[in-house]
């Protein structure tokens, strides 16, 4: 479950009819999480660790942390007061370096698709 620009979860979005497919998209555009997700991959951490690592507030961790477990893409351990969080779907770090893939074979062409009433964005050439 992600949260959208209007403060509204994904999931309600889901429920509204937005297909499973577009809601995890959603979820992975936030530049933050992407970086909480690539820091994962490469092992647990807690929200300490990923502050000091990512230079980001402890309440933004968090809440992108919630967003991200909401959404089944990570969990925690407990160890006494402490919270470690990990990657539960490996398999995102093969969805993530295929998109890298598009990515590099487009040569980054890759435009965000325009938003209905807004004007359309030019393509670099």
């Amino acid at each position: 479950m992600a949260i959208d620009d209007a403060g509204r979860c994904v999931s309600a979005d889901i429920a509204a009819g937005l297909p499973p497919a577009a809601a995890l998209f959603h979820s992975l555009a936030d530049e933050t999480r992407l970086r909480i997700v690539a820091r994962l991959a490469r092992g647990e951490a807690r929200v300490v660790d990923l502050t000091g690592e990512l230079g980001l507030a402890q309440s933004t961790v968090s809440k992108h942390l919630a967003c991200l477990r909401d959404c089944g893409l990570v969990d925690y351990r407990a160890e006494g007061r402490q919270s470690f969080y990990s990657l539960t779907r490996p398999e995102l770090m093969d969805l993530l370096a295929s998109a890298e893939q598009l990515l590099s074979a487009t040569g980054h062409a890759v435009t965000l698709c325009p938003m209905p009433g807004l004007a359309a964005q030019p393509r670099p050439s």
